[in-house]
């Protein structure tokens, strides 16, 4: 098997939904004791959040891009950033190595069309909305017109990830609250929902929503494993 980067930590929690999946997915397809060969870099994600805060996506983008290239000196053959919003830096973690980063836009756009789905409804950070790098990968790439909440509620859903979800929280309101939102997004016209914050899935796991639910990181783990098992370079 390849051996797999992965840059974690924001937040950890959903990391850890990473390196679990992973290892399951070979388990799966391999049998027997067969694990996931993994290099996790695991960053400190107070650092990363205040950068996001502050609008220094430079400074975020030079540290992940350090970290990067670390993975790929130690033996990394392809990279998974194990986040959403900090894939608005992926041009900054391209430069700095030669493998390729497997881009969690790509996996979601692939599904979206494998399902059919032309509108989706997109929940994450008001990074992962406000901002066009996701938005604009999705369009460009798959033709997918895509759905967010508005401003208001989009600082309720931002808070929520930070405040709550991030800290490994999560309570029934804010579960409501998600959903309530998925509601309206649907009246809107949204086929299917994309769930593009890797911790949102820990939140609605098992609930009965009124859209489809593509989950980005459950998705973001198939393309990795797909890398590890693939028997040609």
């Amino acid at each position: 098997m390849r051996t797999l980067g992965v840059l974690g930590g924001m937040s950890w929690e959903s990391t850890v939904t990473y390196y679990r999946l992973l290892n399951e997915g070979v388990r799966d397809q391999l049998g027997g004791l067969h694990s996931a060969p993994l290099l996790l870099h695991s960053v400190d994600f107070a650092q990363i959040a205040a950068m996001q805060k502050s609008g220094d996506w430079q400074g975020a983008g030079e540290v992940l891009a350090q970290a990067a290239h670390g993975l790929q000196q130690a033996g990394a053959t392809a990279l998974l950033l194990a986040t959403n919003t900090m894939h608005k830096v992926a041009p900054a973690i391209e430069a700095a190595v030669s493998i390729p980063l497997l881009h969690i836009g790509d996996a979601v756009g692939q599904a979206l069309k494998t399902e059919g789905v032309n509108k989706a409804a997109l929940l994450g950070t008001r990074f992962t909305m406000q901002e066009a790098f996701y938005r604009e990968r999705l369009i460009a790439g798959y033709g997918i017109e895509v759905r967010v909440p508005p401003l208001d509620e989009q600082a309720e859903i931002d808070r929520i990830i930070f405040q709550q979800l991030c800290l490994g929280q999560f309570p029934e309101d804010s579960k409501r609250y998600y959903l309530d939102c998925l509601t309206r997004l649907k009246a809107q016209g949204a086929e299917a929902a994309i769930l593009g914050c890797t911790e949102i899935g820990l939140l609605l796991e098992g609930c009965e929503s009124p859209l489809p639910l593509l989950d980005s990181a459950h998705l973001h783990v198939q393309m990795g494993l797909e890398w590890l098992l693939r028997t040609s370079s």
